[in-house]
């Protein structure tokens, strides 16, 4: 019974990394750390590696089709990196509770703008042309900072910032997140990996779910209007937004003043 739930887990995260382009772990580590009682530090990496496998499942079909921009997704790709290392360097300097805080407040505004603002008129997918390179860079570089300070993917920033900051149609946006997020996590769960806590039997059923989920998804979404898929990730981010104000809350409670 177990093994068929961690199945269905991994396959509602693949679909939903695949479709939104966030990687599913948003769904993954709350459902194993609050579902299965995994421990944290257990259910992290084990969701960084469906991360991964959410990444190979949809991307090779969103770049057969053209959906990601693989020139775009490298230069970002490289400024999340940077902001990776520095934001591990970091870490012990800053207080994650007050970036959770600030974190979870900024996801909350972004969710508020795509569920209520009027939806502009996108590109062509085939045509589009990318702009505003310094403020994607910069919020890469931002990106991969927070993934390393507070364990989350870039893909809920990434998205809306290659969406709404850099003129890339929402679907593409997604498709790209999909190729890079896969290089992060492969980066990320390395350091799991070599202190042991990547458990097998706990990752092998989530990874068959994640890969069944991500074909289903990479397929699904080019057929899915553009409308709905903004709304959907405009739910994610409002996960992901309890999540950062909870771990922020939590983090400084025993701080606040009684």
């Amino acid at each position: 019974m177990t093994l068929l739930l961690l199945i269905s887990a991994g396959v509602l995260a693949g679909l939903t990394g695949a479709l939104l382009g966030v990687g599913g772990g948003v769904i993954l580590v709350p459902t194993l750390v609050l579902g299965f009682k995994v421990p944290l530090e257990d259910a992290v990496p084990a969701s960084l590696m469906c991360v991964v496998a959410s990444s190979c499942g949809a991307a090779a079909s969103y770049v057969e089709r053209r959906l990601s921009d693989i020139r775009l997704g490298l230069t970002l790709e490289l400024a999340t990196v940077m902001g990776a290392i520095v934001g591990g360097l970091v870490a012990g300097l800053l207080a994650p509770a007050w970036v959770a805080l600030v974190f979870g407040l900024f996801t909350l505004y972004v969710s508020a703008q795509m569920l209520l603002a009027s939806p502009r008129p996108e590109q062509c997918p085939e045509t589009y042309v990318p702009t505003n390179y310094p403020l994607g860079i910069s919020g890469s570089f931002v990106a991969g900072s927070l993934s390393a300070l507070l364990g989350v993917g870039g893909g809920p920033l990434k998205v809306p910032l290659m969406s709404y900051g850099m003129g890339v149609p929402f679907k593409v946006a997604s498709a790209t997140s999909n190729l890079m997020i896969g290089v992060t996590g492969a980066a990320s769960v390395a350091a799991y990996a070599w202190r042991g806590h990547v458990k097998l039997d706990l990752v092998a059923p989530l990874v068959v779910g994640v890969l069944a989920g991500a074909s289903v998804g990479s397929r699904l979404m080019p057929r899915v209007p553009t409308s709905v898929l903004r709304r959907l990730f405009a739910l994610v981010l409002l996960v992901v937004a309890a999540q950062m104000l909870w771990k922020g809350g939590e983090g400084l409670w025993p701080i606040l003043p009684k």
